[in-house]
């Protein structure tokens, strides 16, 4: 059995590069894959772990006095969910491109408060999802937003926009994320534009599903590993996607054969099996296409070596 582990800390840290190393060191002897970025802006990681393994990180990284109160969203699986274990330095945490004042964060509220707040919502409530589309698709909160950008490198733009249409001093913002990252940097920047009354979902929607299930909440709830999309809570819920190919009720997402495309889709098995795992006719007969596998990872790529070996046969 395998603990799949999601956490994030925001706190300078004087020498990414160090800790990178620090991490790599004590993976040498574990069994662990994920993805941790490091940054001086913070930490932030998913990765799965032996349970055994996985508990000795969480001790390890909590003994660190920068790391002892971090918080590690833990969830069970009978596989790794990462196809390789990768540590490295990057600029910023989330691409934002701009100052971030960490000090001006929206006010964190619990689940059980966000649920409550939920109920209570009105007119001037802008309740926020910092999410991407494709995450949206397959499942939000009922009655949320979700920013109209192309990027969310364009968030502080939006969030000024927003002033022509809402009033900074009356207007309520709930803002949520899958698991809290995101909703640091950009409610940091809401109040920067002056709205003074910012919550931010602790724990993001990972947290809010352990704690309150998928109350309020429709779909699933999509994952940056392989398993994709997941239930929110105990309770599986229909989709509320639809298959791109055939516009049947579906939330399974899988990347395109064709590795020149690799687009990421809906797709019904049906579909998939008819197209050979290709998201259109034409990637299915120009380009470079992997084998359909009906028991294919969905959203994992073909690695270095794999890609050699096609264009050797």
């Amino acid at each position: 059995m395998y603990s799949v582990l999601a956490y994030y800390h925001i706190g300078h840290i004087d020498n990414p590069q160090l800790e990178v190393e620090r991490h790599k060191e004590f993976f040498k002897t574990r069994d662990f894959k994920g993805r941790i970025y490091i940054s001086e802006q913070g930490i932030n990681g998913q990765s799965s772990g032996r349970e055994d393994h996985a508990e000795e990180y969480i001790a390890w990284l909590r003994a660190d006095p920068r790391f002892q109160n971090v918080k590690v969203k833990i969830h069970k699986s009978d596989r790794h969910s990462f196809p390789k274990m990768t540590v490295k330095v990057r600029k910023q945490l989330v691409a934002i491109d701009c100052d971030v004042d960490f000090s001006m964060t929206g006010t964190h509220i619990s689940p059980k408060e966000w649920k409550e707040k939920l109920k209570t919502k009105d007119e001037n409530t802008l309740l926020l999802d910092v999410r991407n589309d494709y995450e949206w698709e397959v499942g939000h909160f009922d009655g949320a937003e979700l920013p109209k950008l192309e990027t969310f490198r364009q968030f502080p733009a939006f969030a000024k926009a927003l002033l022509e249409t809402r009033d900074p001093t009356k207007t309520t913002v709930m803002m949520y994320c899958t698991g809290g990252i995101r909703c640091e940097f950009y409610s940091a920047l809401m109040k920067k534009e002056g709205f003074e009354n910012v919550f931010q979902l602790d724990g993001g929607v990972i947290e809010y599903g352990v704690q309150e299930g998928n109350d309020q909440w429709k779909g699933k709830l999509f994952v940056f590993d392989d398993r994709l999309v997941v239930p929110l809570g105990k309770e599986d819920a229909p989709p509320i996607a639809h298959c791109s190919l055939c516009s049947t009720p579906c939330d399974v997402y899988y990347n395109c054969a064709n590795m020149d495309c690799n687009k990421l889709f809906i797709c019904c098995l049906s579909c998939l099996k008819m197209h050979q795992g290709c998201c259109c006719e034409k990637c299915l007969e120009v380009g470079r296409v992997r084998p359909y596998k009906e028991d294919a990872i969905p959203f994992r790529k073909w690695n270095h070596e794999e890609k050699v070996a096609m264009k050797s046969t």
